[in-house]
């Protein structure tokens, strides 16, 4: 095995757009800005809405929600 061929760990700082700060380490050390993370994400915050465009849910669940095993 080679020795000293393994990046250097330092701590990053990334800042989200809604304030929330996470500190982790990356190869890449300083600051970074983002834009979302999982404290203000619809995915993870549970408030995603589901786009419904001409009744694609409707004619799903018409033609698939009354079978039954």
């Amino acid at each position: 095995m080679q020795n000293d061929i393994q990046p250097e760990y330092a701590e990053l700082v990334a800042t989200c757009s809604c304030g929330n700060v996470i500190n982790t380490k990356s190869t890449k050390p300083g600051t970074m800005a983002l834009d979302v993370c999982s404290a203000c994400h619809p995915f993870y915050t549970g408030k995603q809405k589901v786009l419904d465009t001409g009744g694609r849910i409707d004619k799903f669940k018409k033609r698939f929600g009354a079978f039954k095993k």
